[in-house]
């Protein structure tokens, strides 16, 4: 109003008063009924490239074990120019649930999937419209195209058939396309899909092969198989495949996602001639080293192409390293770093990984988080970056943990908890410094796998891992009322279907 008395004074002839009025309208529509902003130009959306590599352990690169035998000096490179968190975890210790929570942003244990994981034959475990990462993005003009180890399961049979066409499968949850092996390098059936179709029949068959312990470099096993198939070559045609993608001129005019599930180093492990006795680890430290060459072509192709600048890297595991303690008694590493247990246990060395984000300008490079924070957070921090809100029933258990990445001063904890599964389906939350299992011993990998407790014994396991990281002291009895608080929370998250705030 002050502006308007300056340019036009109040008068009380007739004409001087009409133009007042009309002006004094205008005003008051302009403060009570607002018009539509003009629209303004968007930022280019950034493309997102997520990497998943397969039993990577949290103590395999350098950037988080100074002692690593292993050389993996693109991960370490990609670490100075990330941020890298040291309290990041899968929701769960095996594979197919990881993948599930990382797409859809929901623990798989809502699932019919309570236990274990899929097997190269069975259905689709993503429900029928349900919203996951590759999704979201394509409804938002995204390219999105994956790559790698699928293990979500194909098909709706109860037993897929690979002669026919493989639907629903990555292609009806979001995926342009797809290029991979349908479950772990060690599951038949062995063969390539693309889109919808395998690109060689699995018309012949292989035997089981040699165990690591009787030396050999893992073990597959045994089943239907392509003819032209060997596991050797399949990291590095996933790889490749990748990388002909972020060479293509289509990455040029869109957006993209890019979905990268790495083979290795989940067993059998076959690093290539060109890695092998690249480690002092064995044949694992050299498939961990064949990884870390495959991640540095495909960033190198970034830069090649000008699109590092306008791209968000996301580099992590789907749980912890398959690594007993007679392979760190031989080689002297330590693949799951100083934490408790490994693959598929409840404890920390079973869902701990490395992550590591990358994204110029908006990422302080070679900066360190404690934030807490779970694979599941993907979603709904991608929704974040393009500016759009998840509907209500999608991303459950998915937290924006943006403000983390920009490094932003946080008042309180993103998250107010996390709930892990072991291999067979046991249920630990973790809030704070405190970690509560439902049940004594591993239930994973490693010994003793259960324990069953006597009458006034601990019932579970209850650590604080600010002062006791490795799980070595269990609180159960002496802190009742945190067993009694954190249970009641995991039983809230069971009861309403989500643990994210709408």
């Amino acid at each position: 109003m002050s502006a308007l008395h300056r340019n036009f004074p109040f008068s009380l002839q007739r004409g001087a008063w009409y133009c007042t009025l009309a002006l004094l309208g205008t005003a008051f529509l302009s403060v009570f009924c607002p018009r539509k902003a003009p629209a303004v130009e968007k930022p280019n959306k950034p493309n997102l490239v997520l990497i998943l590599a397969d039993d990577l352990g949290y103590g395999d690169p350098h950037c988080y074990n100074k002692d690593s035998k292993i050389p993996t000096p693109n991960l370490d490179r990609l670490a100075a120019q990330s941020i890298r968190f040291t309290d990041a975890h899968t929701p769960c210790a095996v594979c197919t649930p990881t993948r599930y929570g990382l797409l859809t942003g929901r623990y798989c244990w809502r699932t019919s999937l309570k236990r274990g994981v899929l097997n190269g034959y069975s259905p689709l475990l993503i429900e029928p419209k349900r919203v996951t990462l590759a999704s979201l993005l394509k409804q938002h003009g995204y390219v999105t195209d994956g790559f790698g180890k699928w293990h979500l399961g194909l098909g709706d049979a109860d037993k897929t058939d690979f002669g026919k066409r493989l639907r629903p499968g990555p292609c009806s949850v979001g995926f342009d396309s797809y290029f991979g092996i349908p479950a772990s390098l060690d599951m038949p059936p062995y063969v390539f899909i693309d889109n919808e179709r395998v690109t060689e029949a699995p018309s012949e068959t292989i035997k089981d092969s040699a165990m690591r312990r009787k030396g050999g470099a893992g073990f597959w096993r045994g089943g239907a198989i392509a003819p032209h198939f060997k596991h050797v070559d399949v990291l590095p045609a996933i790889t490749e495949k990748a990388i002909g993608f972020v060479r293509s001129g289509t990455v040029q005019n869109n957006p993209f996602f890019l979905y990268l599930a790495l083979t290795g180093p989940h067993t059998p492990w076959m690093p290539t001639a060109e890695f092998r006795g690249k480690s002092k680890a064995g044949y694992y430290g050299d498939f961990v080293a064949q990884v870390d060459a495959g991640v540095g072509r495909l960033l190198q192709a970034l830069d090649d192409g000008k699109l590092s600048d306008n791209t968000l890297v996301i580099f992590t595991s789907d749980n912890g390293a398959h690594w007993l303690p007679e392979d760190i008694e031989k080689w002297g590493h330590r693949a799951n770093g100083g934490l408790r247990g490994q693959k598929a246990d409840i404890w920390e060395g079973g869902h701990r990984v490395p992550f590591l984000a990358r994204w110029p300008g908006r990422i302080a490079a070679g900066s360190t988080s404690k934030e807490l924070i779970c694979l599941t957070d993907i979603l709904a921090t991608i929704a974040a970056v393009v500016g759009v809100r998840l509907p209500d029933d999608a991303g459950e258990d998915s937290y924006n943990i943006l403000p983390a990445l920009r490094g932003d001063k946080l008042d309180r904890p993103i998250r107010e908890a996390i709930v892990h599964s072991s291999g067979d389906g046991t249920l630990a939350i973790r809030q704070g410094p405190w970690k509560l299992a439902l049940a004594r011993g591993s239930h994973g990998f490693s010994a003793p796998r259960t324990i069953q407790p006597k009458a006034g014994e601990a019932q579970g396991q209850l650590y604080n891992l600010d002062d006791d990281p490795r799980e070595q002291k269990n609180l159960w009895l002496e802190k009742p009322e945190i067993v009694k608080r954190l249970t009641a929370l995991l039983e809230k998250y069971k009861r309403e279907g989500r643990s994210c705030p709408r």
